[in-house]
C-alpha cells in the first residue's frame, strides 16, 4: 500500500514553490546589531568528522565556556553535571497570543545568543536542536539566523516555540517564514533555490526563555545545536561494504505504532501518524527511562502500551498536526533524566555500524515506494524506524513500527535498499512526481555519561 503524504512539507519540491515572506512575531523582533558582532571563539566542531569533505556540520553549545562565550541579556549560567542557561532576571515582557488556543498572556522574558559558527562547508539546510527543561509556567522559543554566502543576512527566523508539557501554551513550529531566499517550513530552515548557488556560510542561535510574570520559576537549557548540510542531490547511493556492526542486535524494546489507529485525534489519531514518538520510546526505554504511573494517568487503561500514547502527546506539534517534528522529538527524549537527544545527518551505513557496536541505536527518516524496499510491504512519504543492528551478512535489522503489533515489530531489510531509501535526496512517487528524501537524517539519543567506547562513537560522527 501506499500511506497518505504527511503534513511534514517534502522539502525540496515544496521550498522550491515557496514564495510568502514572514519574519518573527513582532513581540519578539530583535534589532539588527542585535548580537551580530559577536566573534565564534570556538574552533571547529569537536570531533568532526575524518576528513574535510564531509558535507555534514553539527556544532552545540553545551559546556559551561559555550554559555559563557554567548551574549546574555538577563540569562545567567547554571552550574554543575549539566550546565545550562536560566532566567536570572527578566529583561521584557512580551504579550503572546497562542494560535492554537487564542489565549492572550503575558511573558516575562530574557534571552541567550549563541556566537556565529562558520560549518566547514556552505550548507542548503539547517535543523536545529535543543535539550532543556521547562518547569510548569515557562516554555522557550528557539531562533535561527544566518548569513548567506554573499554576504546578506537573513531575518530572525522561529525554529520553535516548545515546552516540555502542554498547560501553558501550544508547542508549535511556525510555517510560511521566508525571506525570498529561504524558508522555514516546520523544522528545517532551507535555501530555496541551491542550483543558485546560493548557500548558508554561518548562522547564530537565540533562545528566549519566558516565564510567568512575577514568578521565580525559569526555564534551563543544556543543550542548543544545529545540523548544517550540503547533501548533493542524487537518487541512489552506492553499495557499501558491511564491516564493524555485524552480527551485532541491540535488545531494543519493540512497539507498534499501528496498534494506536483511532487513539486521540487531538494528536493526529495514532496509527500510522505515531512512528516517530513509537520510535523515540523505544529508544528512550532501552537506555532504562520511562514515564511513571502518574505520568500515564491520563491514558486510557483499556490501552496497550500507554507510554506511546504519552510520547505522542508530548511530542505533538500543533502547527504541523502531528508528531512528526525532529527537534520535538529529540528535545522530548531529553525530558527524561540525564538524557540527550540530537538531531542529525550521518554519511552513511558506516556510521550507523560505528553507533551500533557502541550500543547505542539510531532512529532513521525515509520515504519509499513498496517495491523498494523488501519485506516492508507498504509505501511512506515519510517514517522513522530505529536501526537496532545488523545481520552476520551486514542486512539490517529494524524495529519497525509499521507493524500490525509488537511481536512483528523485528524486520530485516536488504543492506543496499535501505541505505538508498535513506541516505538519498530525491525520489518519484508512484504517479512520477519529483520529491525529496532525507538525505541521512536521523535521531540520537544517549545517557548525558556515556561508556568510553560510546563516547569514543559519537564523537567519530560529530555530536559528542
Amino acid at each position: 500500500m501506499t500511506r497518505p503524504t504527511p503534513r511534514r512539507t517534502v522539502l525540496a519540491a515544496a521550498i522550491a514553490a515557496a514564495t510568502a515572506a514572514a519574519t518573527a512575531p513582532r513581540a519578539f523582533a530583535a534589532s539588527d546589531a542585535d548580537a551580530c558582532d559577536l566573534a565564534d571563539e570556538v574552533a571547529g566542531t569537536p570531533g568532526a568528522h575524518d576528513g574535510d569533505a564531509a558535507p555534514v556540520d553539527y556544532r552545540a553549545w553545551t559546556r559551561w565556556a559555550d554559555w559563557h562565550r554567548g551574549r546574555d541579556s538577563g540569562t545567567g549560567v547554571v552550574p554543575g553535571p549539566r550546565p545550562g542557561v536560566a532566567i536570572l532576571r527578566p529583561t521584557g515582557t512580551v504579550e503572546y497570543t497562542d494560535p492554537h488556543t487564542r489565549i492572550t498572556a503575558p511573558w516575562e522574558t530574557a534571552t541567550w545568543t549563541s556566537p556565529e559558527h562558520t560549518p566547514r562547508h556552505p550548507a542548503t539546510e539547517i535543523v536545529a536542536s535543543w535539550n532543556a527543561r521547562t518547569p510548569p509556567g515557562t516554555w522557550i522559543q528557539v531562533e535561527l539566523r544566518a548569513t548567506y554566502t554573499d554576504g546578506s543576512r537573513s531575518p530572525w527566523f522561529v525554529m520553535g516555540r516548545w515546552a516540555s508539557g502542554d498547560a501553558d501554551i501550544r508547542r508549535t513550529s511556525v510555517d510560511d517564514q521566508s525571506d525570498g531566499r529561504s524558508s522555514v517550513w516546520t523544522d528545517t530552515l532551507s535555501v530555496d533555490d541551491p542550483a543558485s548557488g546560493l548557500r548558508l556560510a554561518s548562522y547564530r542561535l537565540r533562545l528566549t526563555l519566558l516565564r510567568t510574570p512575577g514568578s521565580r520559576v525559569t526555564p534551563t537549557v543544556w543543550r542548543l545545536g544545529a545540523m548544517a548540510s550540503d547533501i548533493p542531490d542524487r537518487f541512489t547511493v552506492p553499495a557499501s561494504v558491511p564491516g564493524v556492526g555485524r552480527g551485532i542486535e541491540l535488545p531494543v524494546p519493540r512497539y507498534s505504532q499501528e496498534i494506536h489507529k483511532g487513539q486521540y485525534p487531538q494528536y493526529d489519531n495514532g496509527g500510522e501518524a505515531w512512528c516517530s514518538p513509537t520510535g523515540s520510546q523505544m529508544v528512550i526505554e532501552y537506555w532504562g527511562r520511562e514515564p511513571t504511573a502518574a505520568d500515564l494517568a491520563w491514558v486510557d487503561p483499556s490501552y496497550a502500551d500507554p507510554q506511546v500514547d504519552h510520547a505522542a502527546r508530548f511530542t505533538y506539534d500543533s502547527q504541523y498536526e502531528g508528531c512528526g517534528n525532529w527537534p520535538f522529538n529529540a528535545a522530548y527524549a531529553a525530558t527524561y533524566r540525564d538524557m540527550v537527544g540530537v538531531i542529525t545527518r550521518l554519511r552513511g551505513m558506516g556510521d550507523v555500524e560505528l553507533l551500533i557496536r557502541a550500543g547505542i541505536p539510531v532512529i532513521t527518516s525515509q520515504s519509499f515506494l513498496a517495491t523498494e524496499l523488501d519485506g516492508a510491504g507498504y509505501g511512506t512519504s515519510g517514517h522513522l524506524m530505529c536501526v537496532v543492528g545488523f545481520t552476520a551478512d551486514g542486512d539490517v535489522i529494524a524495529n519497525d513500527p509499521a507493524s500490525p503489533d509488537d511481536a512483528s515489530v523485528r524486520r530485516v531489510y536488504k543492506r543496499s535498499q535501505f541505505e538508498t531509501i535513506w541516505l538519498r535526496t530525491k525520489r518519484y512517487t508512484a504517479d512520477g512526481q519529483l520529491r525529496s528524501g532525507t538525505g541521512g537524517v536521523c535521531y540520537l539519543y544517549w545517557p548525558l555519561r556515556p561508556s568510553g567506547r560510546q563516547a569514543r562513537a559519537l564523537q567519530r560522527i560529530g555530536v559528542l
